[in-house]
């Protein structure tokens, strides 16, 4: 299978990117193909506007929906934009590993996903959910975040994880189609033992084994 990994943390040496090295790790093992697409080594770049396009088809009064469904028409995406989005369609595995900031996923990979999950491209309308363009498809959130399960509970400070993810989960993820895997959560990752974080790392490579595994995966290779 192909899965797309989108990486989303500014320091290398963080626990975040120990998952994704176990991911890159795992996927290799199996014989699956596994892409990268990390945001911070990326030079910065402004949110989702005008020059997300090499062309407008009206300057004048800028419509950003608009100027993505035409530019799916017409290949005038910036070519970063277009690269990613050619990543995106190959991937049966839409694989996201970022830190849990602010109750949400860091602003960085919300403005990747504004600008490449384009009108047009990922989404028309008509087709959303089940009947959505990328019904079949996969994915799996891979979070670290600095609060213990216990405040991630139903009765905790935060409620439950499912709660806190669920305008990712339900309202970009599953709008598109995507079949979304259940997260996979390194609670207060930065606060337990080397040993606890090691058990962690393991835990996900039997996690990614299991999802690229399932019968979901295999209809897709079928």
């Amino acid at each position: 299978m192909n899965i797309l990994a989108v990486y989303c943390h500014p320091e290398p040496q963080s626990f975040t990117h120990a998952m994704l090295d176990v991911a890159q790790r795992t996927a290799a093992q199996s014989g699956h193909t596994m892409d990268v697409i990390d945001l911070y080594a990326r030079p910065p770049a402004p949110p989702a506007g005008r020059g997300d396009f090499s062309a407008l088809s009206d300057p004048a009064l800028f419509h950003y929906q608009t100027e993505q469904r035409i530019a799916c028409e017409q290949g005038t995406f910036s070519a970063d934009i277009a690269q990613d989005q050619a990543l995106v369609a190959k991937a049966d595995l839409l694989l996201l590993l970022f830190p849990l900031w602010w109750g949400g996923p860091p602003a960085l990979l919300k403005s990747w996903f504004e600008k490449v999950m384009a009108y047009g491209f990922a989404y028309v309308d008509g087709a959303r959910f089940e009947t959505a363009l990328f019904a079949g498809k996969l994915a799996l959130c891979a979070i670290t975040t600095g609060g213990t399960a216990a405040r991630f509970s139903e009765d905790g400070t935060y409620g439950s994880i499912e709660k806190v993810l669920w305008p990712l989960h339900h309202c970009q993820l599953r709008y598109l189609g995507y079949a979304v895997e259940a997260p996979f959560v390194a609670y207060a990752a930065p606060r337990v033992t080397p040993e606890d974080r090691a058990a962690m790392l393991r835990e996900l490579e039997s996690r990614l084994n299991e999802v690229c595994g399932s019968d979901a995966v295999k209809g897709l290779q079928g």
